[in-house]
């Protein structure tokens, strides 16, 4: 019988997810060492090595693809066994994992501020990713709740809003269109694009925009981070299509602008998402109920700069949709 532990699961899941010895440290708050010698026990007892080590990355074998599978199956079940175990003992304290978009980075960790201070006995751990690698870690049970943008059709969940979520054009204050009144979609045909990369929420914002446009701008480049496109566009590399919420402090200190496009910008929503199978523990509960009935206010007042700056963005159309969303968490309280 193979004496495999739950924390060289867990390892072995995090390098596998993170592709990197050293950011599944970051993520597992261990050493590197720590994380190679859980690494060097688990192939000691399969046998087989589970990772090809290359340089600055490292790759799953084909012993390790099926040996993750597996894995993931026991950490989900073990996950779910923990909840219901809680649930039952009406506990609200542990640990949660919560997944968020990168995007989500500019205001969840000051809105969890709250939360914690009223539930001094739990401990969050935030697993970021795009909006591909969020859908995986729900449906492979890896975080209890996730905060994204566009509401997932690609499994079984429930996504409930927590708030406006605005995406437009960026721009540098120098920029020739930075000053107009109105700039036509088709007038974009020729500005190049810093972008986000696929499997990206702003990314599949963009791309709807511009098809609706009949618009196609060429595209310099695309990056993964917020903080190197903004530091690109404000460099005069390019425009970008982002998150509004990711460059609210740029736009306070004019260091960026947002570019007066009609049709933007768009207005979508954050969600709080988890599996509808997932029968959650008394912790995760208690955030998701904090989310959907603090978001909307904390969202409207910390990001207030943009009501002020950003056309067509109007309190008045912020105020409805916090007021809709409020109403709606009160129909989730009555429900409790």
């Amino acid at each position: 019988m193979l004496h495999i532990t739950v924390r060289q699961l867990q390892v072995f899941n995090a390098v596998a997810r993170r592709h990197s010895f050293v950011r599944a440290a970051e993520e597992l708050h261990l050493t590197p060492p720590a994380v190679s010698m859980q690494i060097k026990q688990l192939e000691n007892q399969l046998g087989l090595p589970v990772f090809e080590r290359g340089a600055g990355e490292v790759r799953l074998t084909a012993a390790g693809e099926f040996f993750l599978v597996h894995a993931r199956k026991i950490l989900g079940s073990l996950k779910e066994a923990e909840d219901l175990v809680a649930r039952l003992r009406k506990v609200e304290t542990g640990r949660l994992a919560l997944g968020m978009l990168s995007t989500a980075k500019y205001f969840l960790p000051r809105l969890l501020t709250g939360f914690l201070r009223e539930h001094p006995g739990v401990e969050v751990s935030l697993v970021e990713g795009n909006r591909e690698q969020l859908i995986q870690s729900v449906q492979r049970n890896e975080v209890d709740l996730a905060v994204m943008g566009r509401a997932p059709g690609e499994l079984e969940a429930r996504a409930e809003v927590i708030g406006v979520h605005p995406l437009g054009i960026i721009a540098p204050p120098q920029h020739p269109l930075a000053k107009a009144e109105a700039v036509p979609p088709e007038r974009l045909a020729t500005e190049a694009f810093v972008i986000r990369e696929s499997g990206s929420g702003g990314r599949a914002a963009m791309e709807a925009f511009f098809r609706d446009s009949h618009v196609r701008p060429p595209i310099l480049m695309q990056m993964s981070s917020n903080e190197t496109i903004k530091q690109a566009v404000m460099a005069g590399m390019g425009l970008s299509f982002l998150s509004l919420h990711t460059a609210a402090v740029e736009i306070e200190r004019n260091l960026l602008t947002v570019l007066r496009v009609p049709g933007l910008p768009v207005l979508r929503n954050w969600h709080v998402v988890h599996r509808r199978a997932r029968v959650l523990s008394p912790v995760a509960e208690s955030l998701r109920y904090f989310l959907i009935e603090r978001g909307p206010a904390f969202l409207t007042e910390h990001f207030a700069v943009l009501a002020q700056q950003i056309p067509g963005w109007s309190q008045g159309r912020i105020k409805a949709a916090t007021s809709r969303r409020g109403e709606r968490a009160s129909a989730h309280r009555s429900r409790r």
